[in-house]
């Protein structure tokens, strides 16, 4: 699922997507945050709420008074979607209110994150109004994940680096937007050659492979248990002398 920004829309929209996705039989589940440069904070944080038991922090802002300090944005109520993988993509363009989300859902390994490292863009801003009619913008607060690491100016790390060059990312974005338009006949350019064909996403195929490894892991894993379990009841079982 792609998130393009965090609107006022955006959490409804993203919950009715996963309904939809759920219905269809869904067991794991790549968010793509790439490119999305945040919005409404409120969004976001419904946003990971999705994925986090109700109460756990999502991002807390600091100031230099801590008496200022408003509290802790907390995930809130609905249904939590605890059971299935979940790996998020991000990359440069990621910033403000993806960061957020990103943040979170890692912090709270919850996701799994892929791609490059964030924008770094998390401060709170005030507009002080001066006399002769500007403006004094004023950086009051910064964004905190729920680690406590500061998002401003550093980002998101995530847990698997896998580069994109300039070239190819922009390759992508063309190809996702003729992706979304009407099907058309073979497209040919200026010298008759046809147009260049796709390329692979390696960030999205590096989650999809990341998916695969902790479904296979969470197979073995039930499979031992059962065969401890098996064994635990068969000794209890047999008599002793």
């Amino acid at each position: 699922m792609r998130v393009t920004q965090f609107n006022a829309p955006t959490a409804d929209e993203f919950e009715k997507a996963l309904v939809k996705l759920e219905g269809q039989g869904m067991s794991a589940l790549v968010i793509d945050l790439r490119n999305n440069p945040g919005g409404l904070l409120d969004a976001a944080v419904k946003v990971a709420s999705e994925f986090v038991h109700s109460g756990e922090t999502i991002v807390t802002t600091e100031g230099r008074n801590p008496a200022l300090n408003p509290p802790p944005y907390r995930s809130v109520r609905g249904k939590k979607r605890l059971g299935y993988p979940l790996v998020i993509l991000v990359n440069a363009g990621s910033a403000s209110g993806s960061e957020i989300v990103a943040g979170a859902l890692q912090d709270l390994h919850r996701a799994v994150l892929v791609g490059e490292t964030t924008f770094g863009k998390g401060s709170v801003q005030s507009i002080i109004a001066l006399r002769d009619g500007s403006a004094l913008r004023l950086t009051t607060a910064k964004y905190y994940t729920p680690s406590h690491k500061v998002i401003h100016e550093h980002g998101v790390t995530p847990d698997i680096i896998v580069p994109v060059s300039e070239e190819d990312e922009r390759k992508l974005l063309e190809q996702r937007v003729r992706a979304a338009l009407p099907k058309e006949p073979t497209v040919y350019d200026e010298t008759g050659e046809k147009a260049p064909q796709p390329i692979p996403d390696v960030q999205l195929d590096r989650a999809v492979d990341v998916i695969k490894g902790v479904k296979l892991f969470d197979k073995q894993m039930k499979i031992t248990k059962q065969g401890v379990n098996t064994a635990t009841s068969a000794a209890a079982a047999t008599p002793s002398e």
